[in-house]
């Protein structure tokens, strides 16, 4: 009989809180997804949070927690609902939460994310997985990317060079070559500073299909003062998120222009600055060209998969449906499976990727 699991993520973009249930007998079987709203009012607190982390109140970031700990397990509930399957059946529940700051590479290093899992359990009644990221941080390691690991174990091949890349507000790439140790780490900023932009000039919440970077060129000067961040430079493991690449360090690289570049030239750039950086980092992490399987919620955008494509000559480029996991739904996924990791004893970190000391089994259990 199928044992069945429950994964939450809300990312970097915080377009909703992503929820499947899944299986994993004979690899990964989602038998239902959804994207979930967050309430107005926690969205624009989280909003407010990550764009301003030095203003935060403790009140705040614990109201911020709870409330996030309701949108989570409503986003549990939704997905169950209709999928013809109890909450008694679900085996676990694996949420990642929000993250609101990643340092991992701090004096005192450190990942927070939000939404309590107590209320989580408490609301749906079945067991929860949560705060993955903590324990490979305490070994040393970055606490990210661990979807790597969940890559590793569902879309490798034992004769193809293969490549997963996730496109959500961060970008993070997966390198599996058969004979070789998996290497994964973040690539730069996905979404996150085109989806900001998008909102401050257009008030809408993202750029549909790239259109809008579609309609104007690139501006070189602002793409070259964007490219000096070092981030790009370092070697892994790495990870980042938006305590760098935020709209703050947007309008300073502008500011220092001579002449800012138009609204639509911005985005222009900054759709060509992520498919340029990925571009960058996996031809220097894989050489010889294969398969590279787009997921998140960049993969729709067209702009950017054509400049990713023409940065990448010879790799054949495919979505993760064809692997059986649809593109919106690969991270929560993931985290379903750490959840099932977790509760068999299994490690879900990938040393070589986070930086960690070694491998362990990730996430604490919080009783239904």
């Amino acid at each position: 009989m199928s044992r069945y699991y429950i994964g939450l993520i809300s990312g970097t973009s915080m377009d909703g809180i992503d929820a499947v249930l899944a299986s994993f007998d004979d690899g990964c079987e989602v038998h239902a997804a959804c994207s979930h709203p967050m309430t107005e009012s926690t969205l624009t607190g989280l909003r407010h949070l990550v764009q301003h982390p030095d203003e935060a109140g403790l009140a705040r970031v614990g109201a911020l927690d709870t409330a996030l700990g309701h949108d989570f397990a409503a986003a549990a509930l939704a997905v169950l609902e209709g999928s013809g399957i109890a909450p008694e059946s679900v085996h676990a529940v694996g949420s990642h939460g929000q993250t609101v700051y990643h340092s991992p590479t701090g004096p005192q290093p450190f990942s927070l994310q939000l939404g309590d899992p107590n209320i989580i359990a408490v609301l749906t009644g079945i067991q929860t997985v949560a705060d993955f990221r903590r324990r490979d941080i305490a070994l040393g390691g970055e606490g990210a990317p661990l979807v790597p690991a969940f890559h590793q174990a569902m879309f490798s091949h034992p004769d193809e060079p293969r490549a997963v890349l996730n496109i959500g507000g961060i970008a993070n790439v997966t390198v599996l070559v058969p004979g070789t140790d998996v290497s994964g780490f973040d690539t730069g900023p996905g979404n996150t500073l085109m989806d900001a932009w998008t909102r401050l000039n257009r008030g809408k919440p993202y750029d549909a299909g790239g259109d809008w970077a579609a309609s104007a060129e690139p501006d070189e000067a602002l793409s070259e003062a964007l490219m000096a961040h070092p981030f790009f430079a370092r070697p892994g493991p790495k990870s980042t998120g938006i305590e760098d690449f935020n709209m703050s360090w947007l309008q300073s690289v502008l500011d220092d222009l001579r002449q800012p570049p138009a609204p639509e030239a911005v985005q222009a750039t900054l759709c060509n600055l992520t498919a340029r950086t990925i571009a960058d980092s996996m031809r220097r992490a894989c050489p010889d060209p294969g398969t590279l399987f787009l997921c998140g919620g960049g993969a729709h955008n067209r702009t950017l998969t054509r400049q990713i494509a023409e940065g990448l000559e010879g790799w054949r480029i495919e979505p993760t449906d064809t692997l059986g996991i649809g593109i919106d739904w690969v991270e929560a996924a993931a985290f379903a499976w750490l959840a099932h990791r977790n509760l068999a004893g299994l490690p879900g970190n990938i040393p070589a990727v986070t930086g960690a000391s070694r491998e362990a089994v990730l996430g604490s259990v919080f009783c239904g």
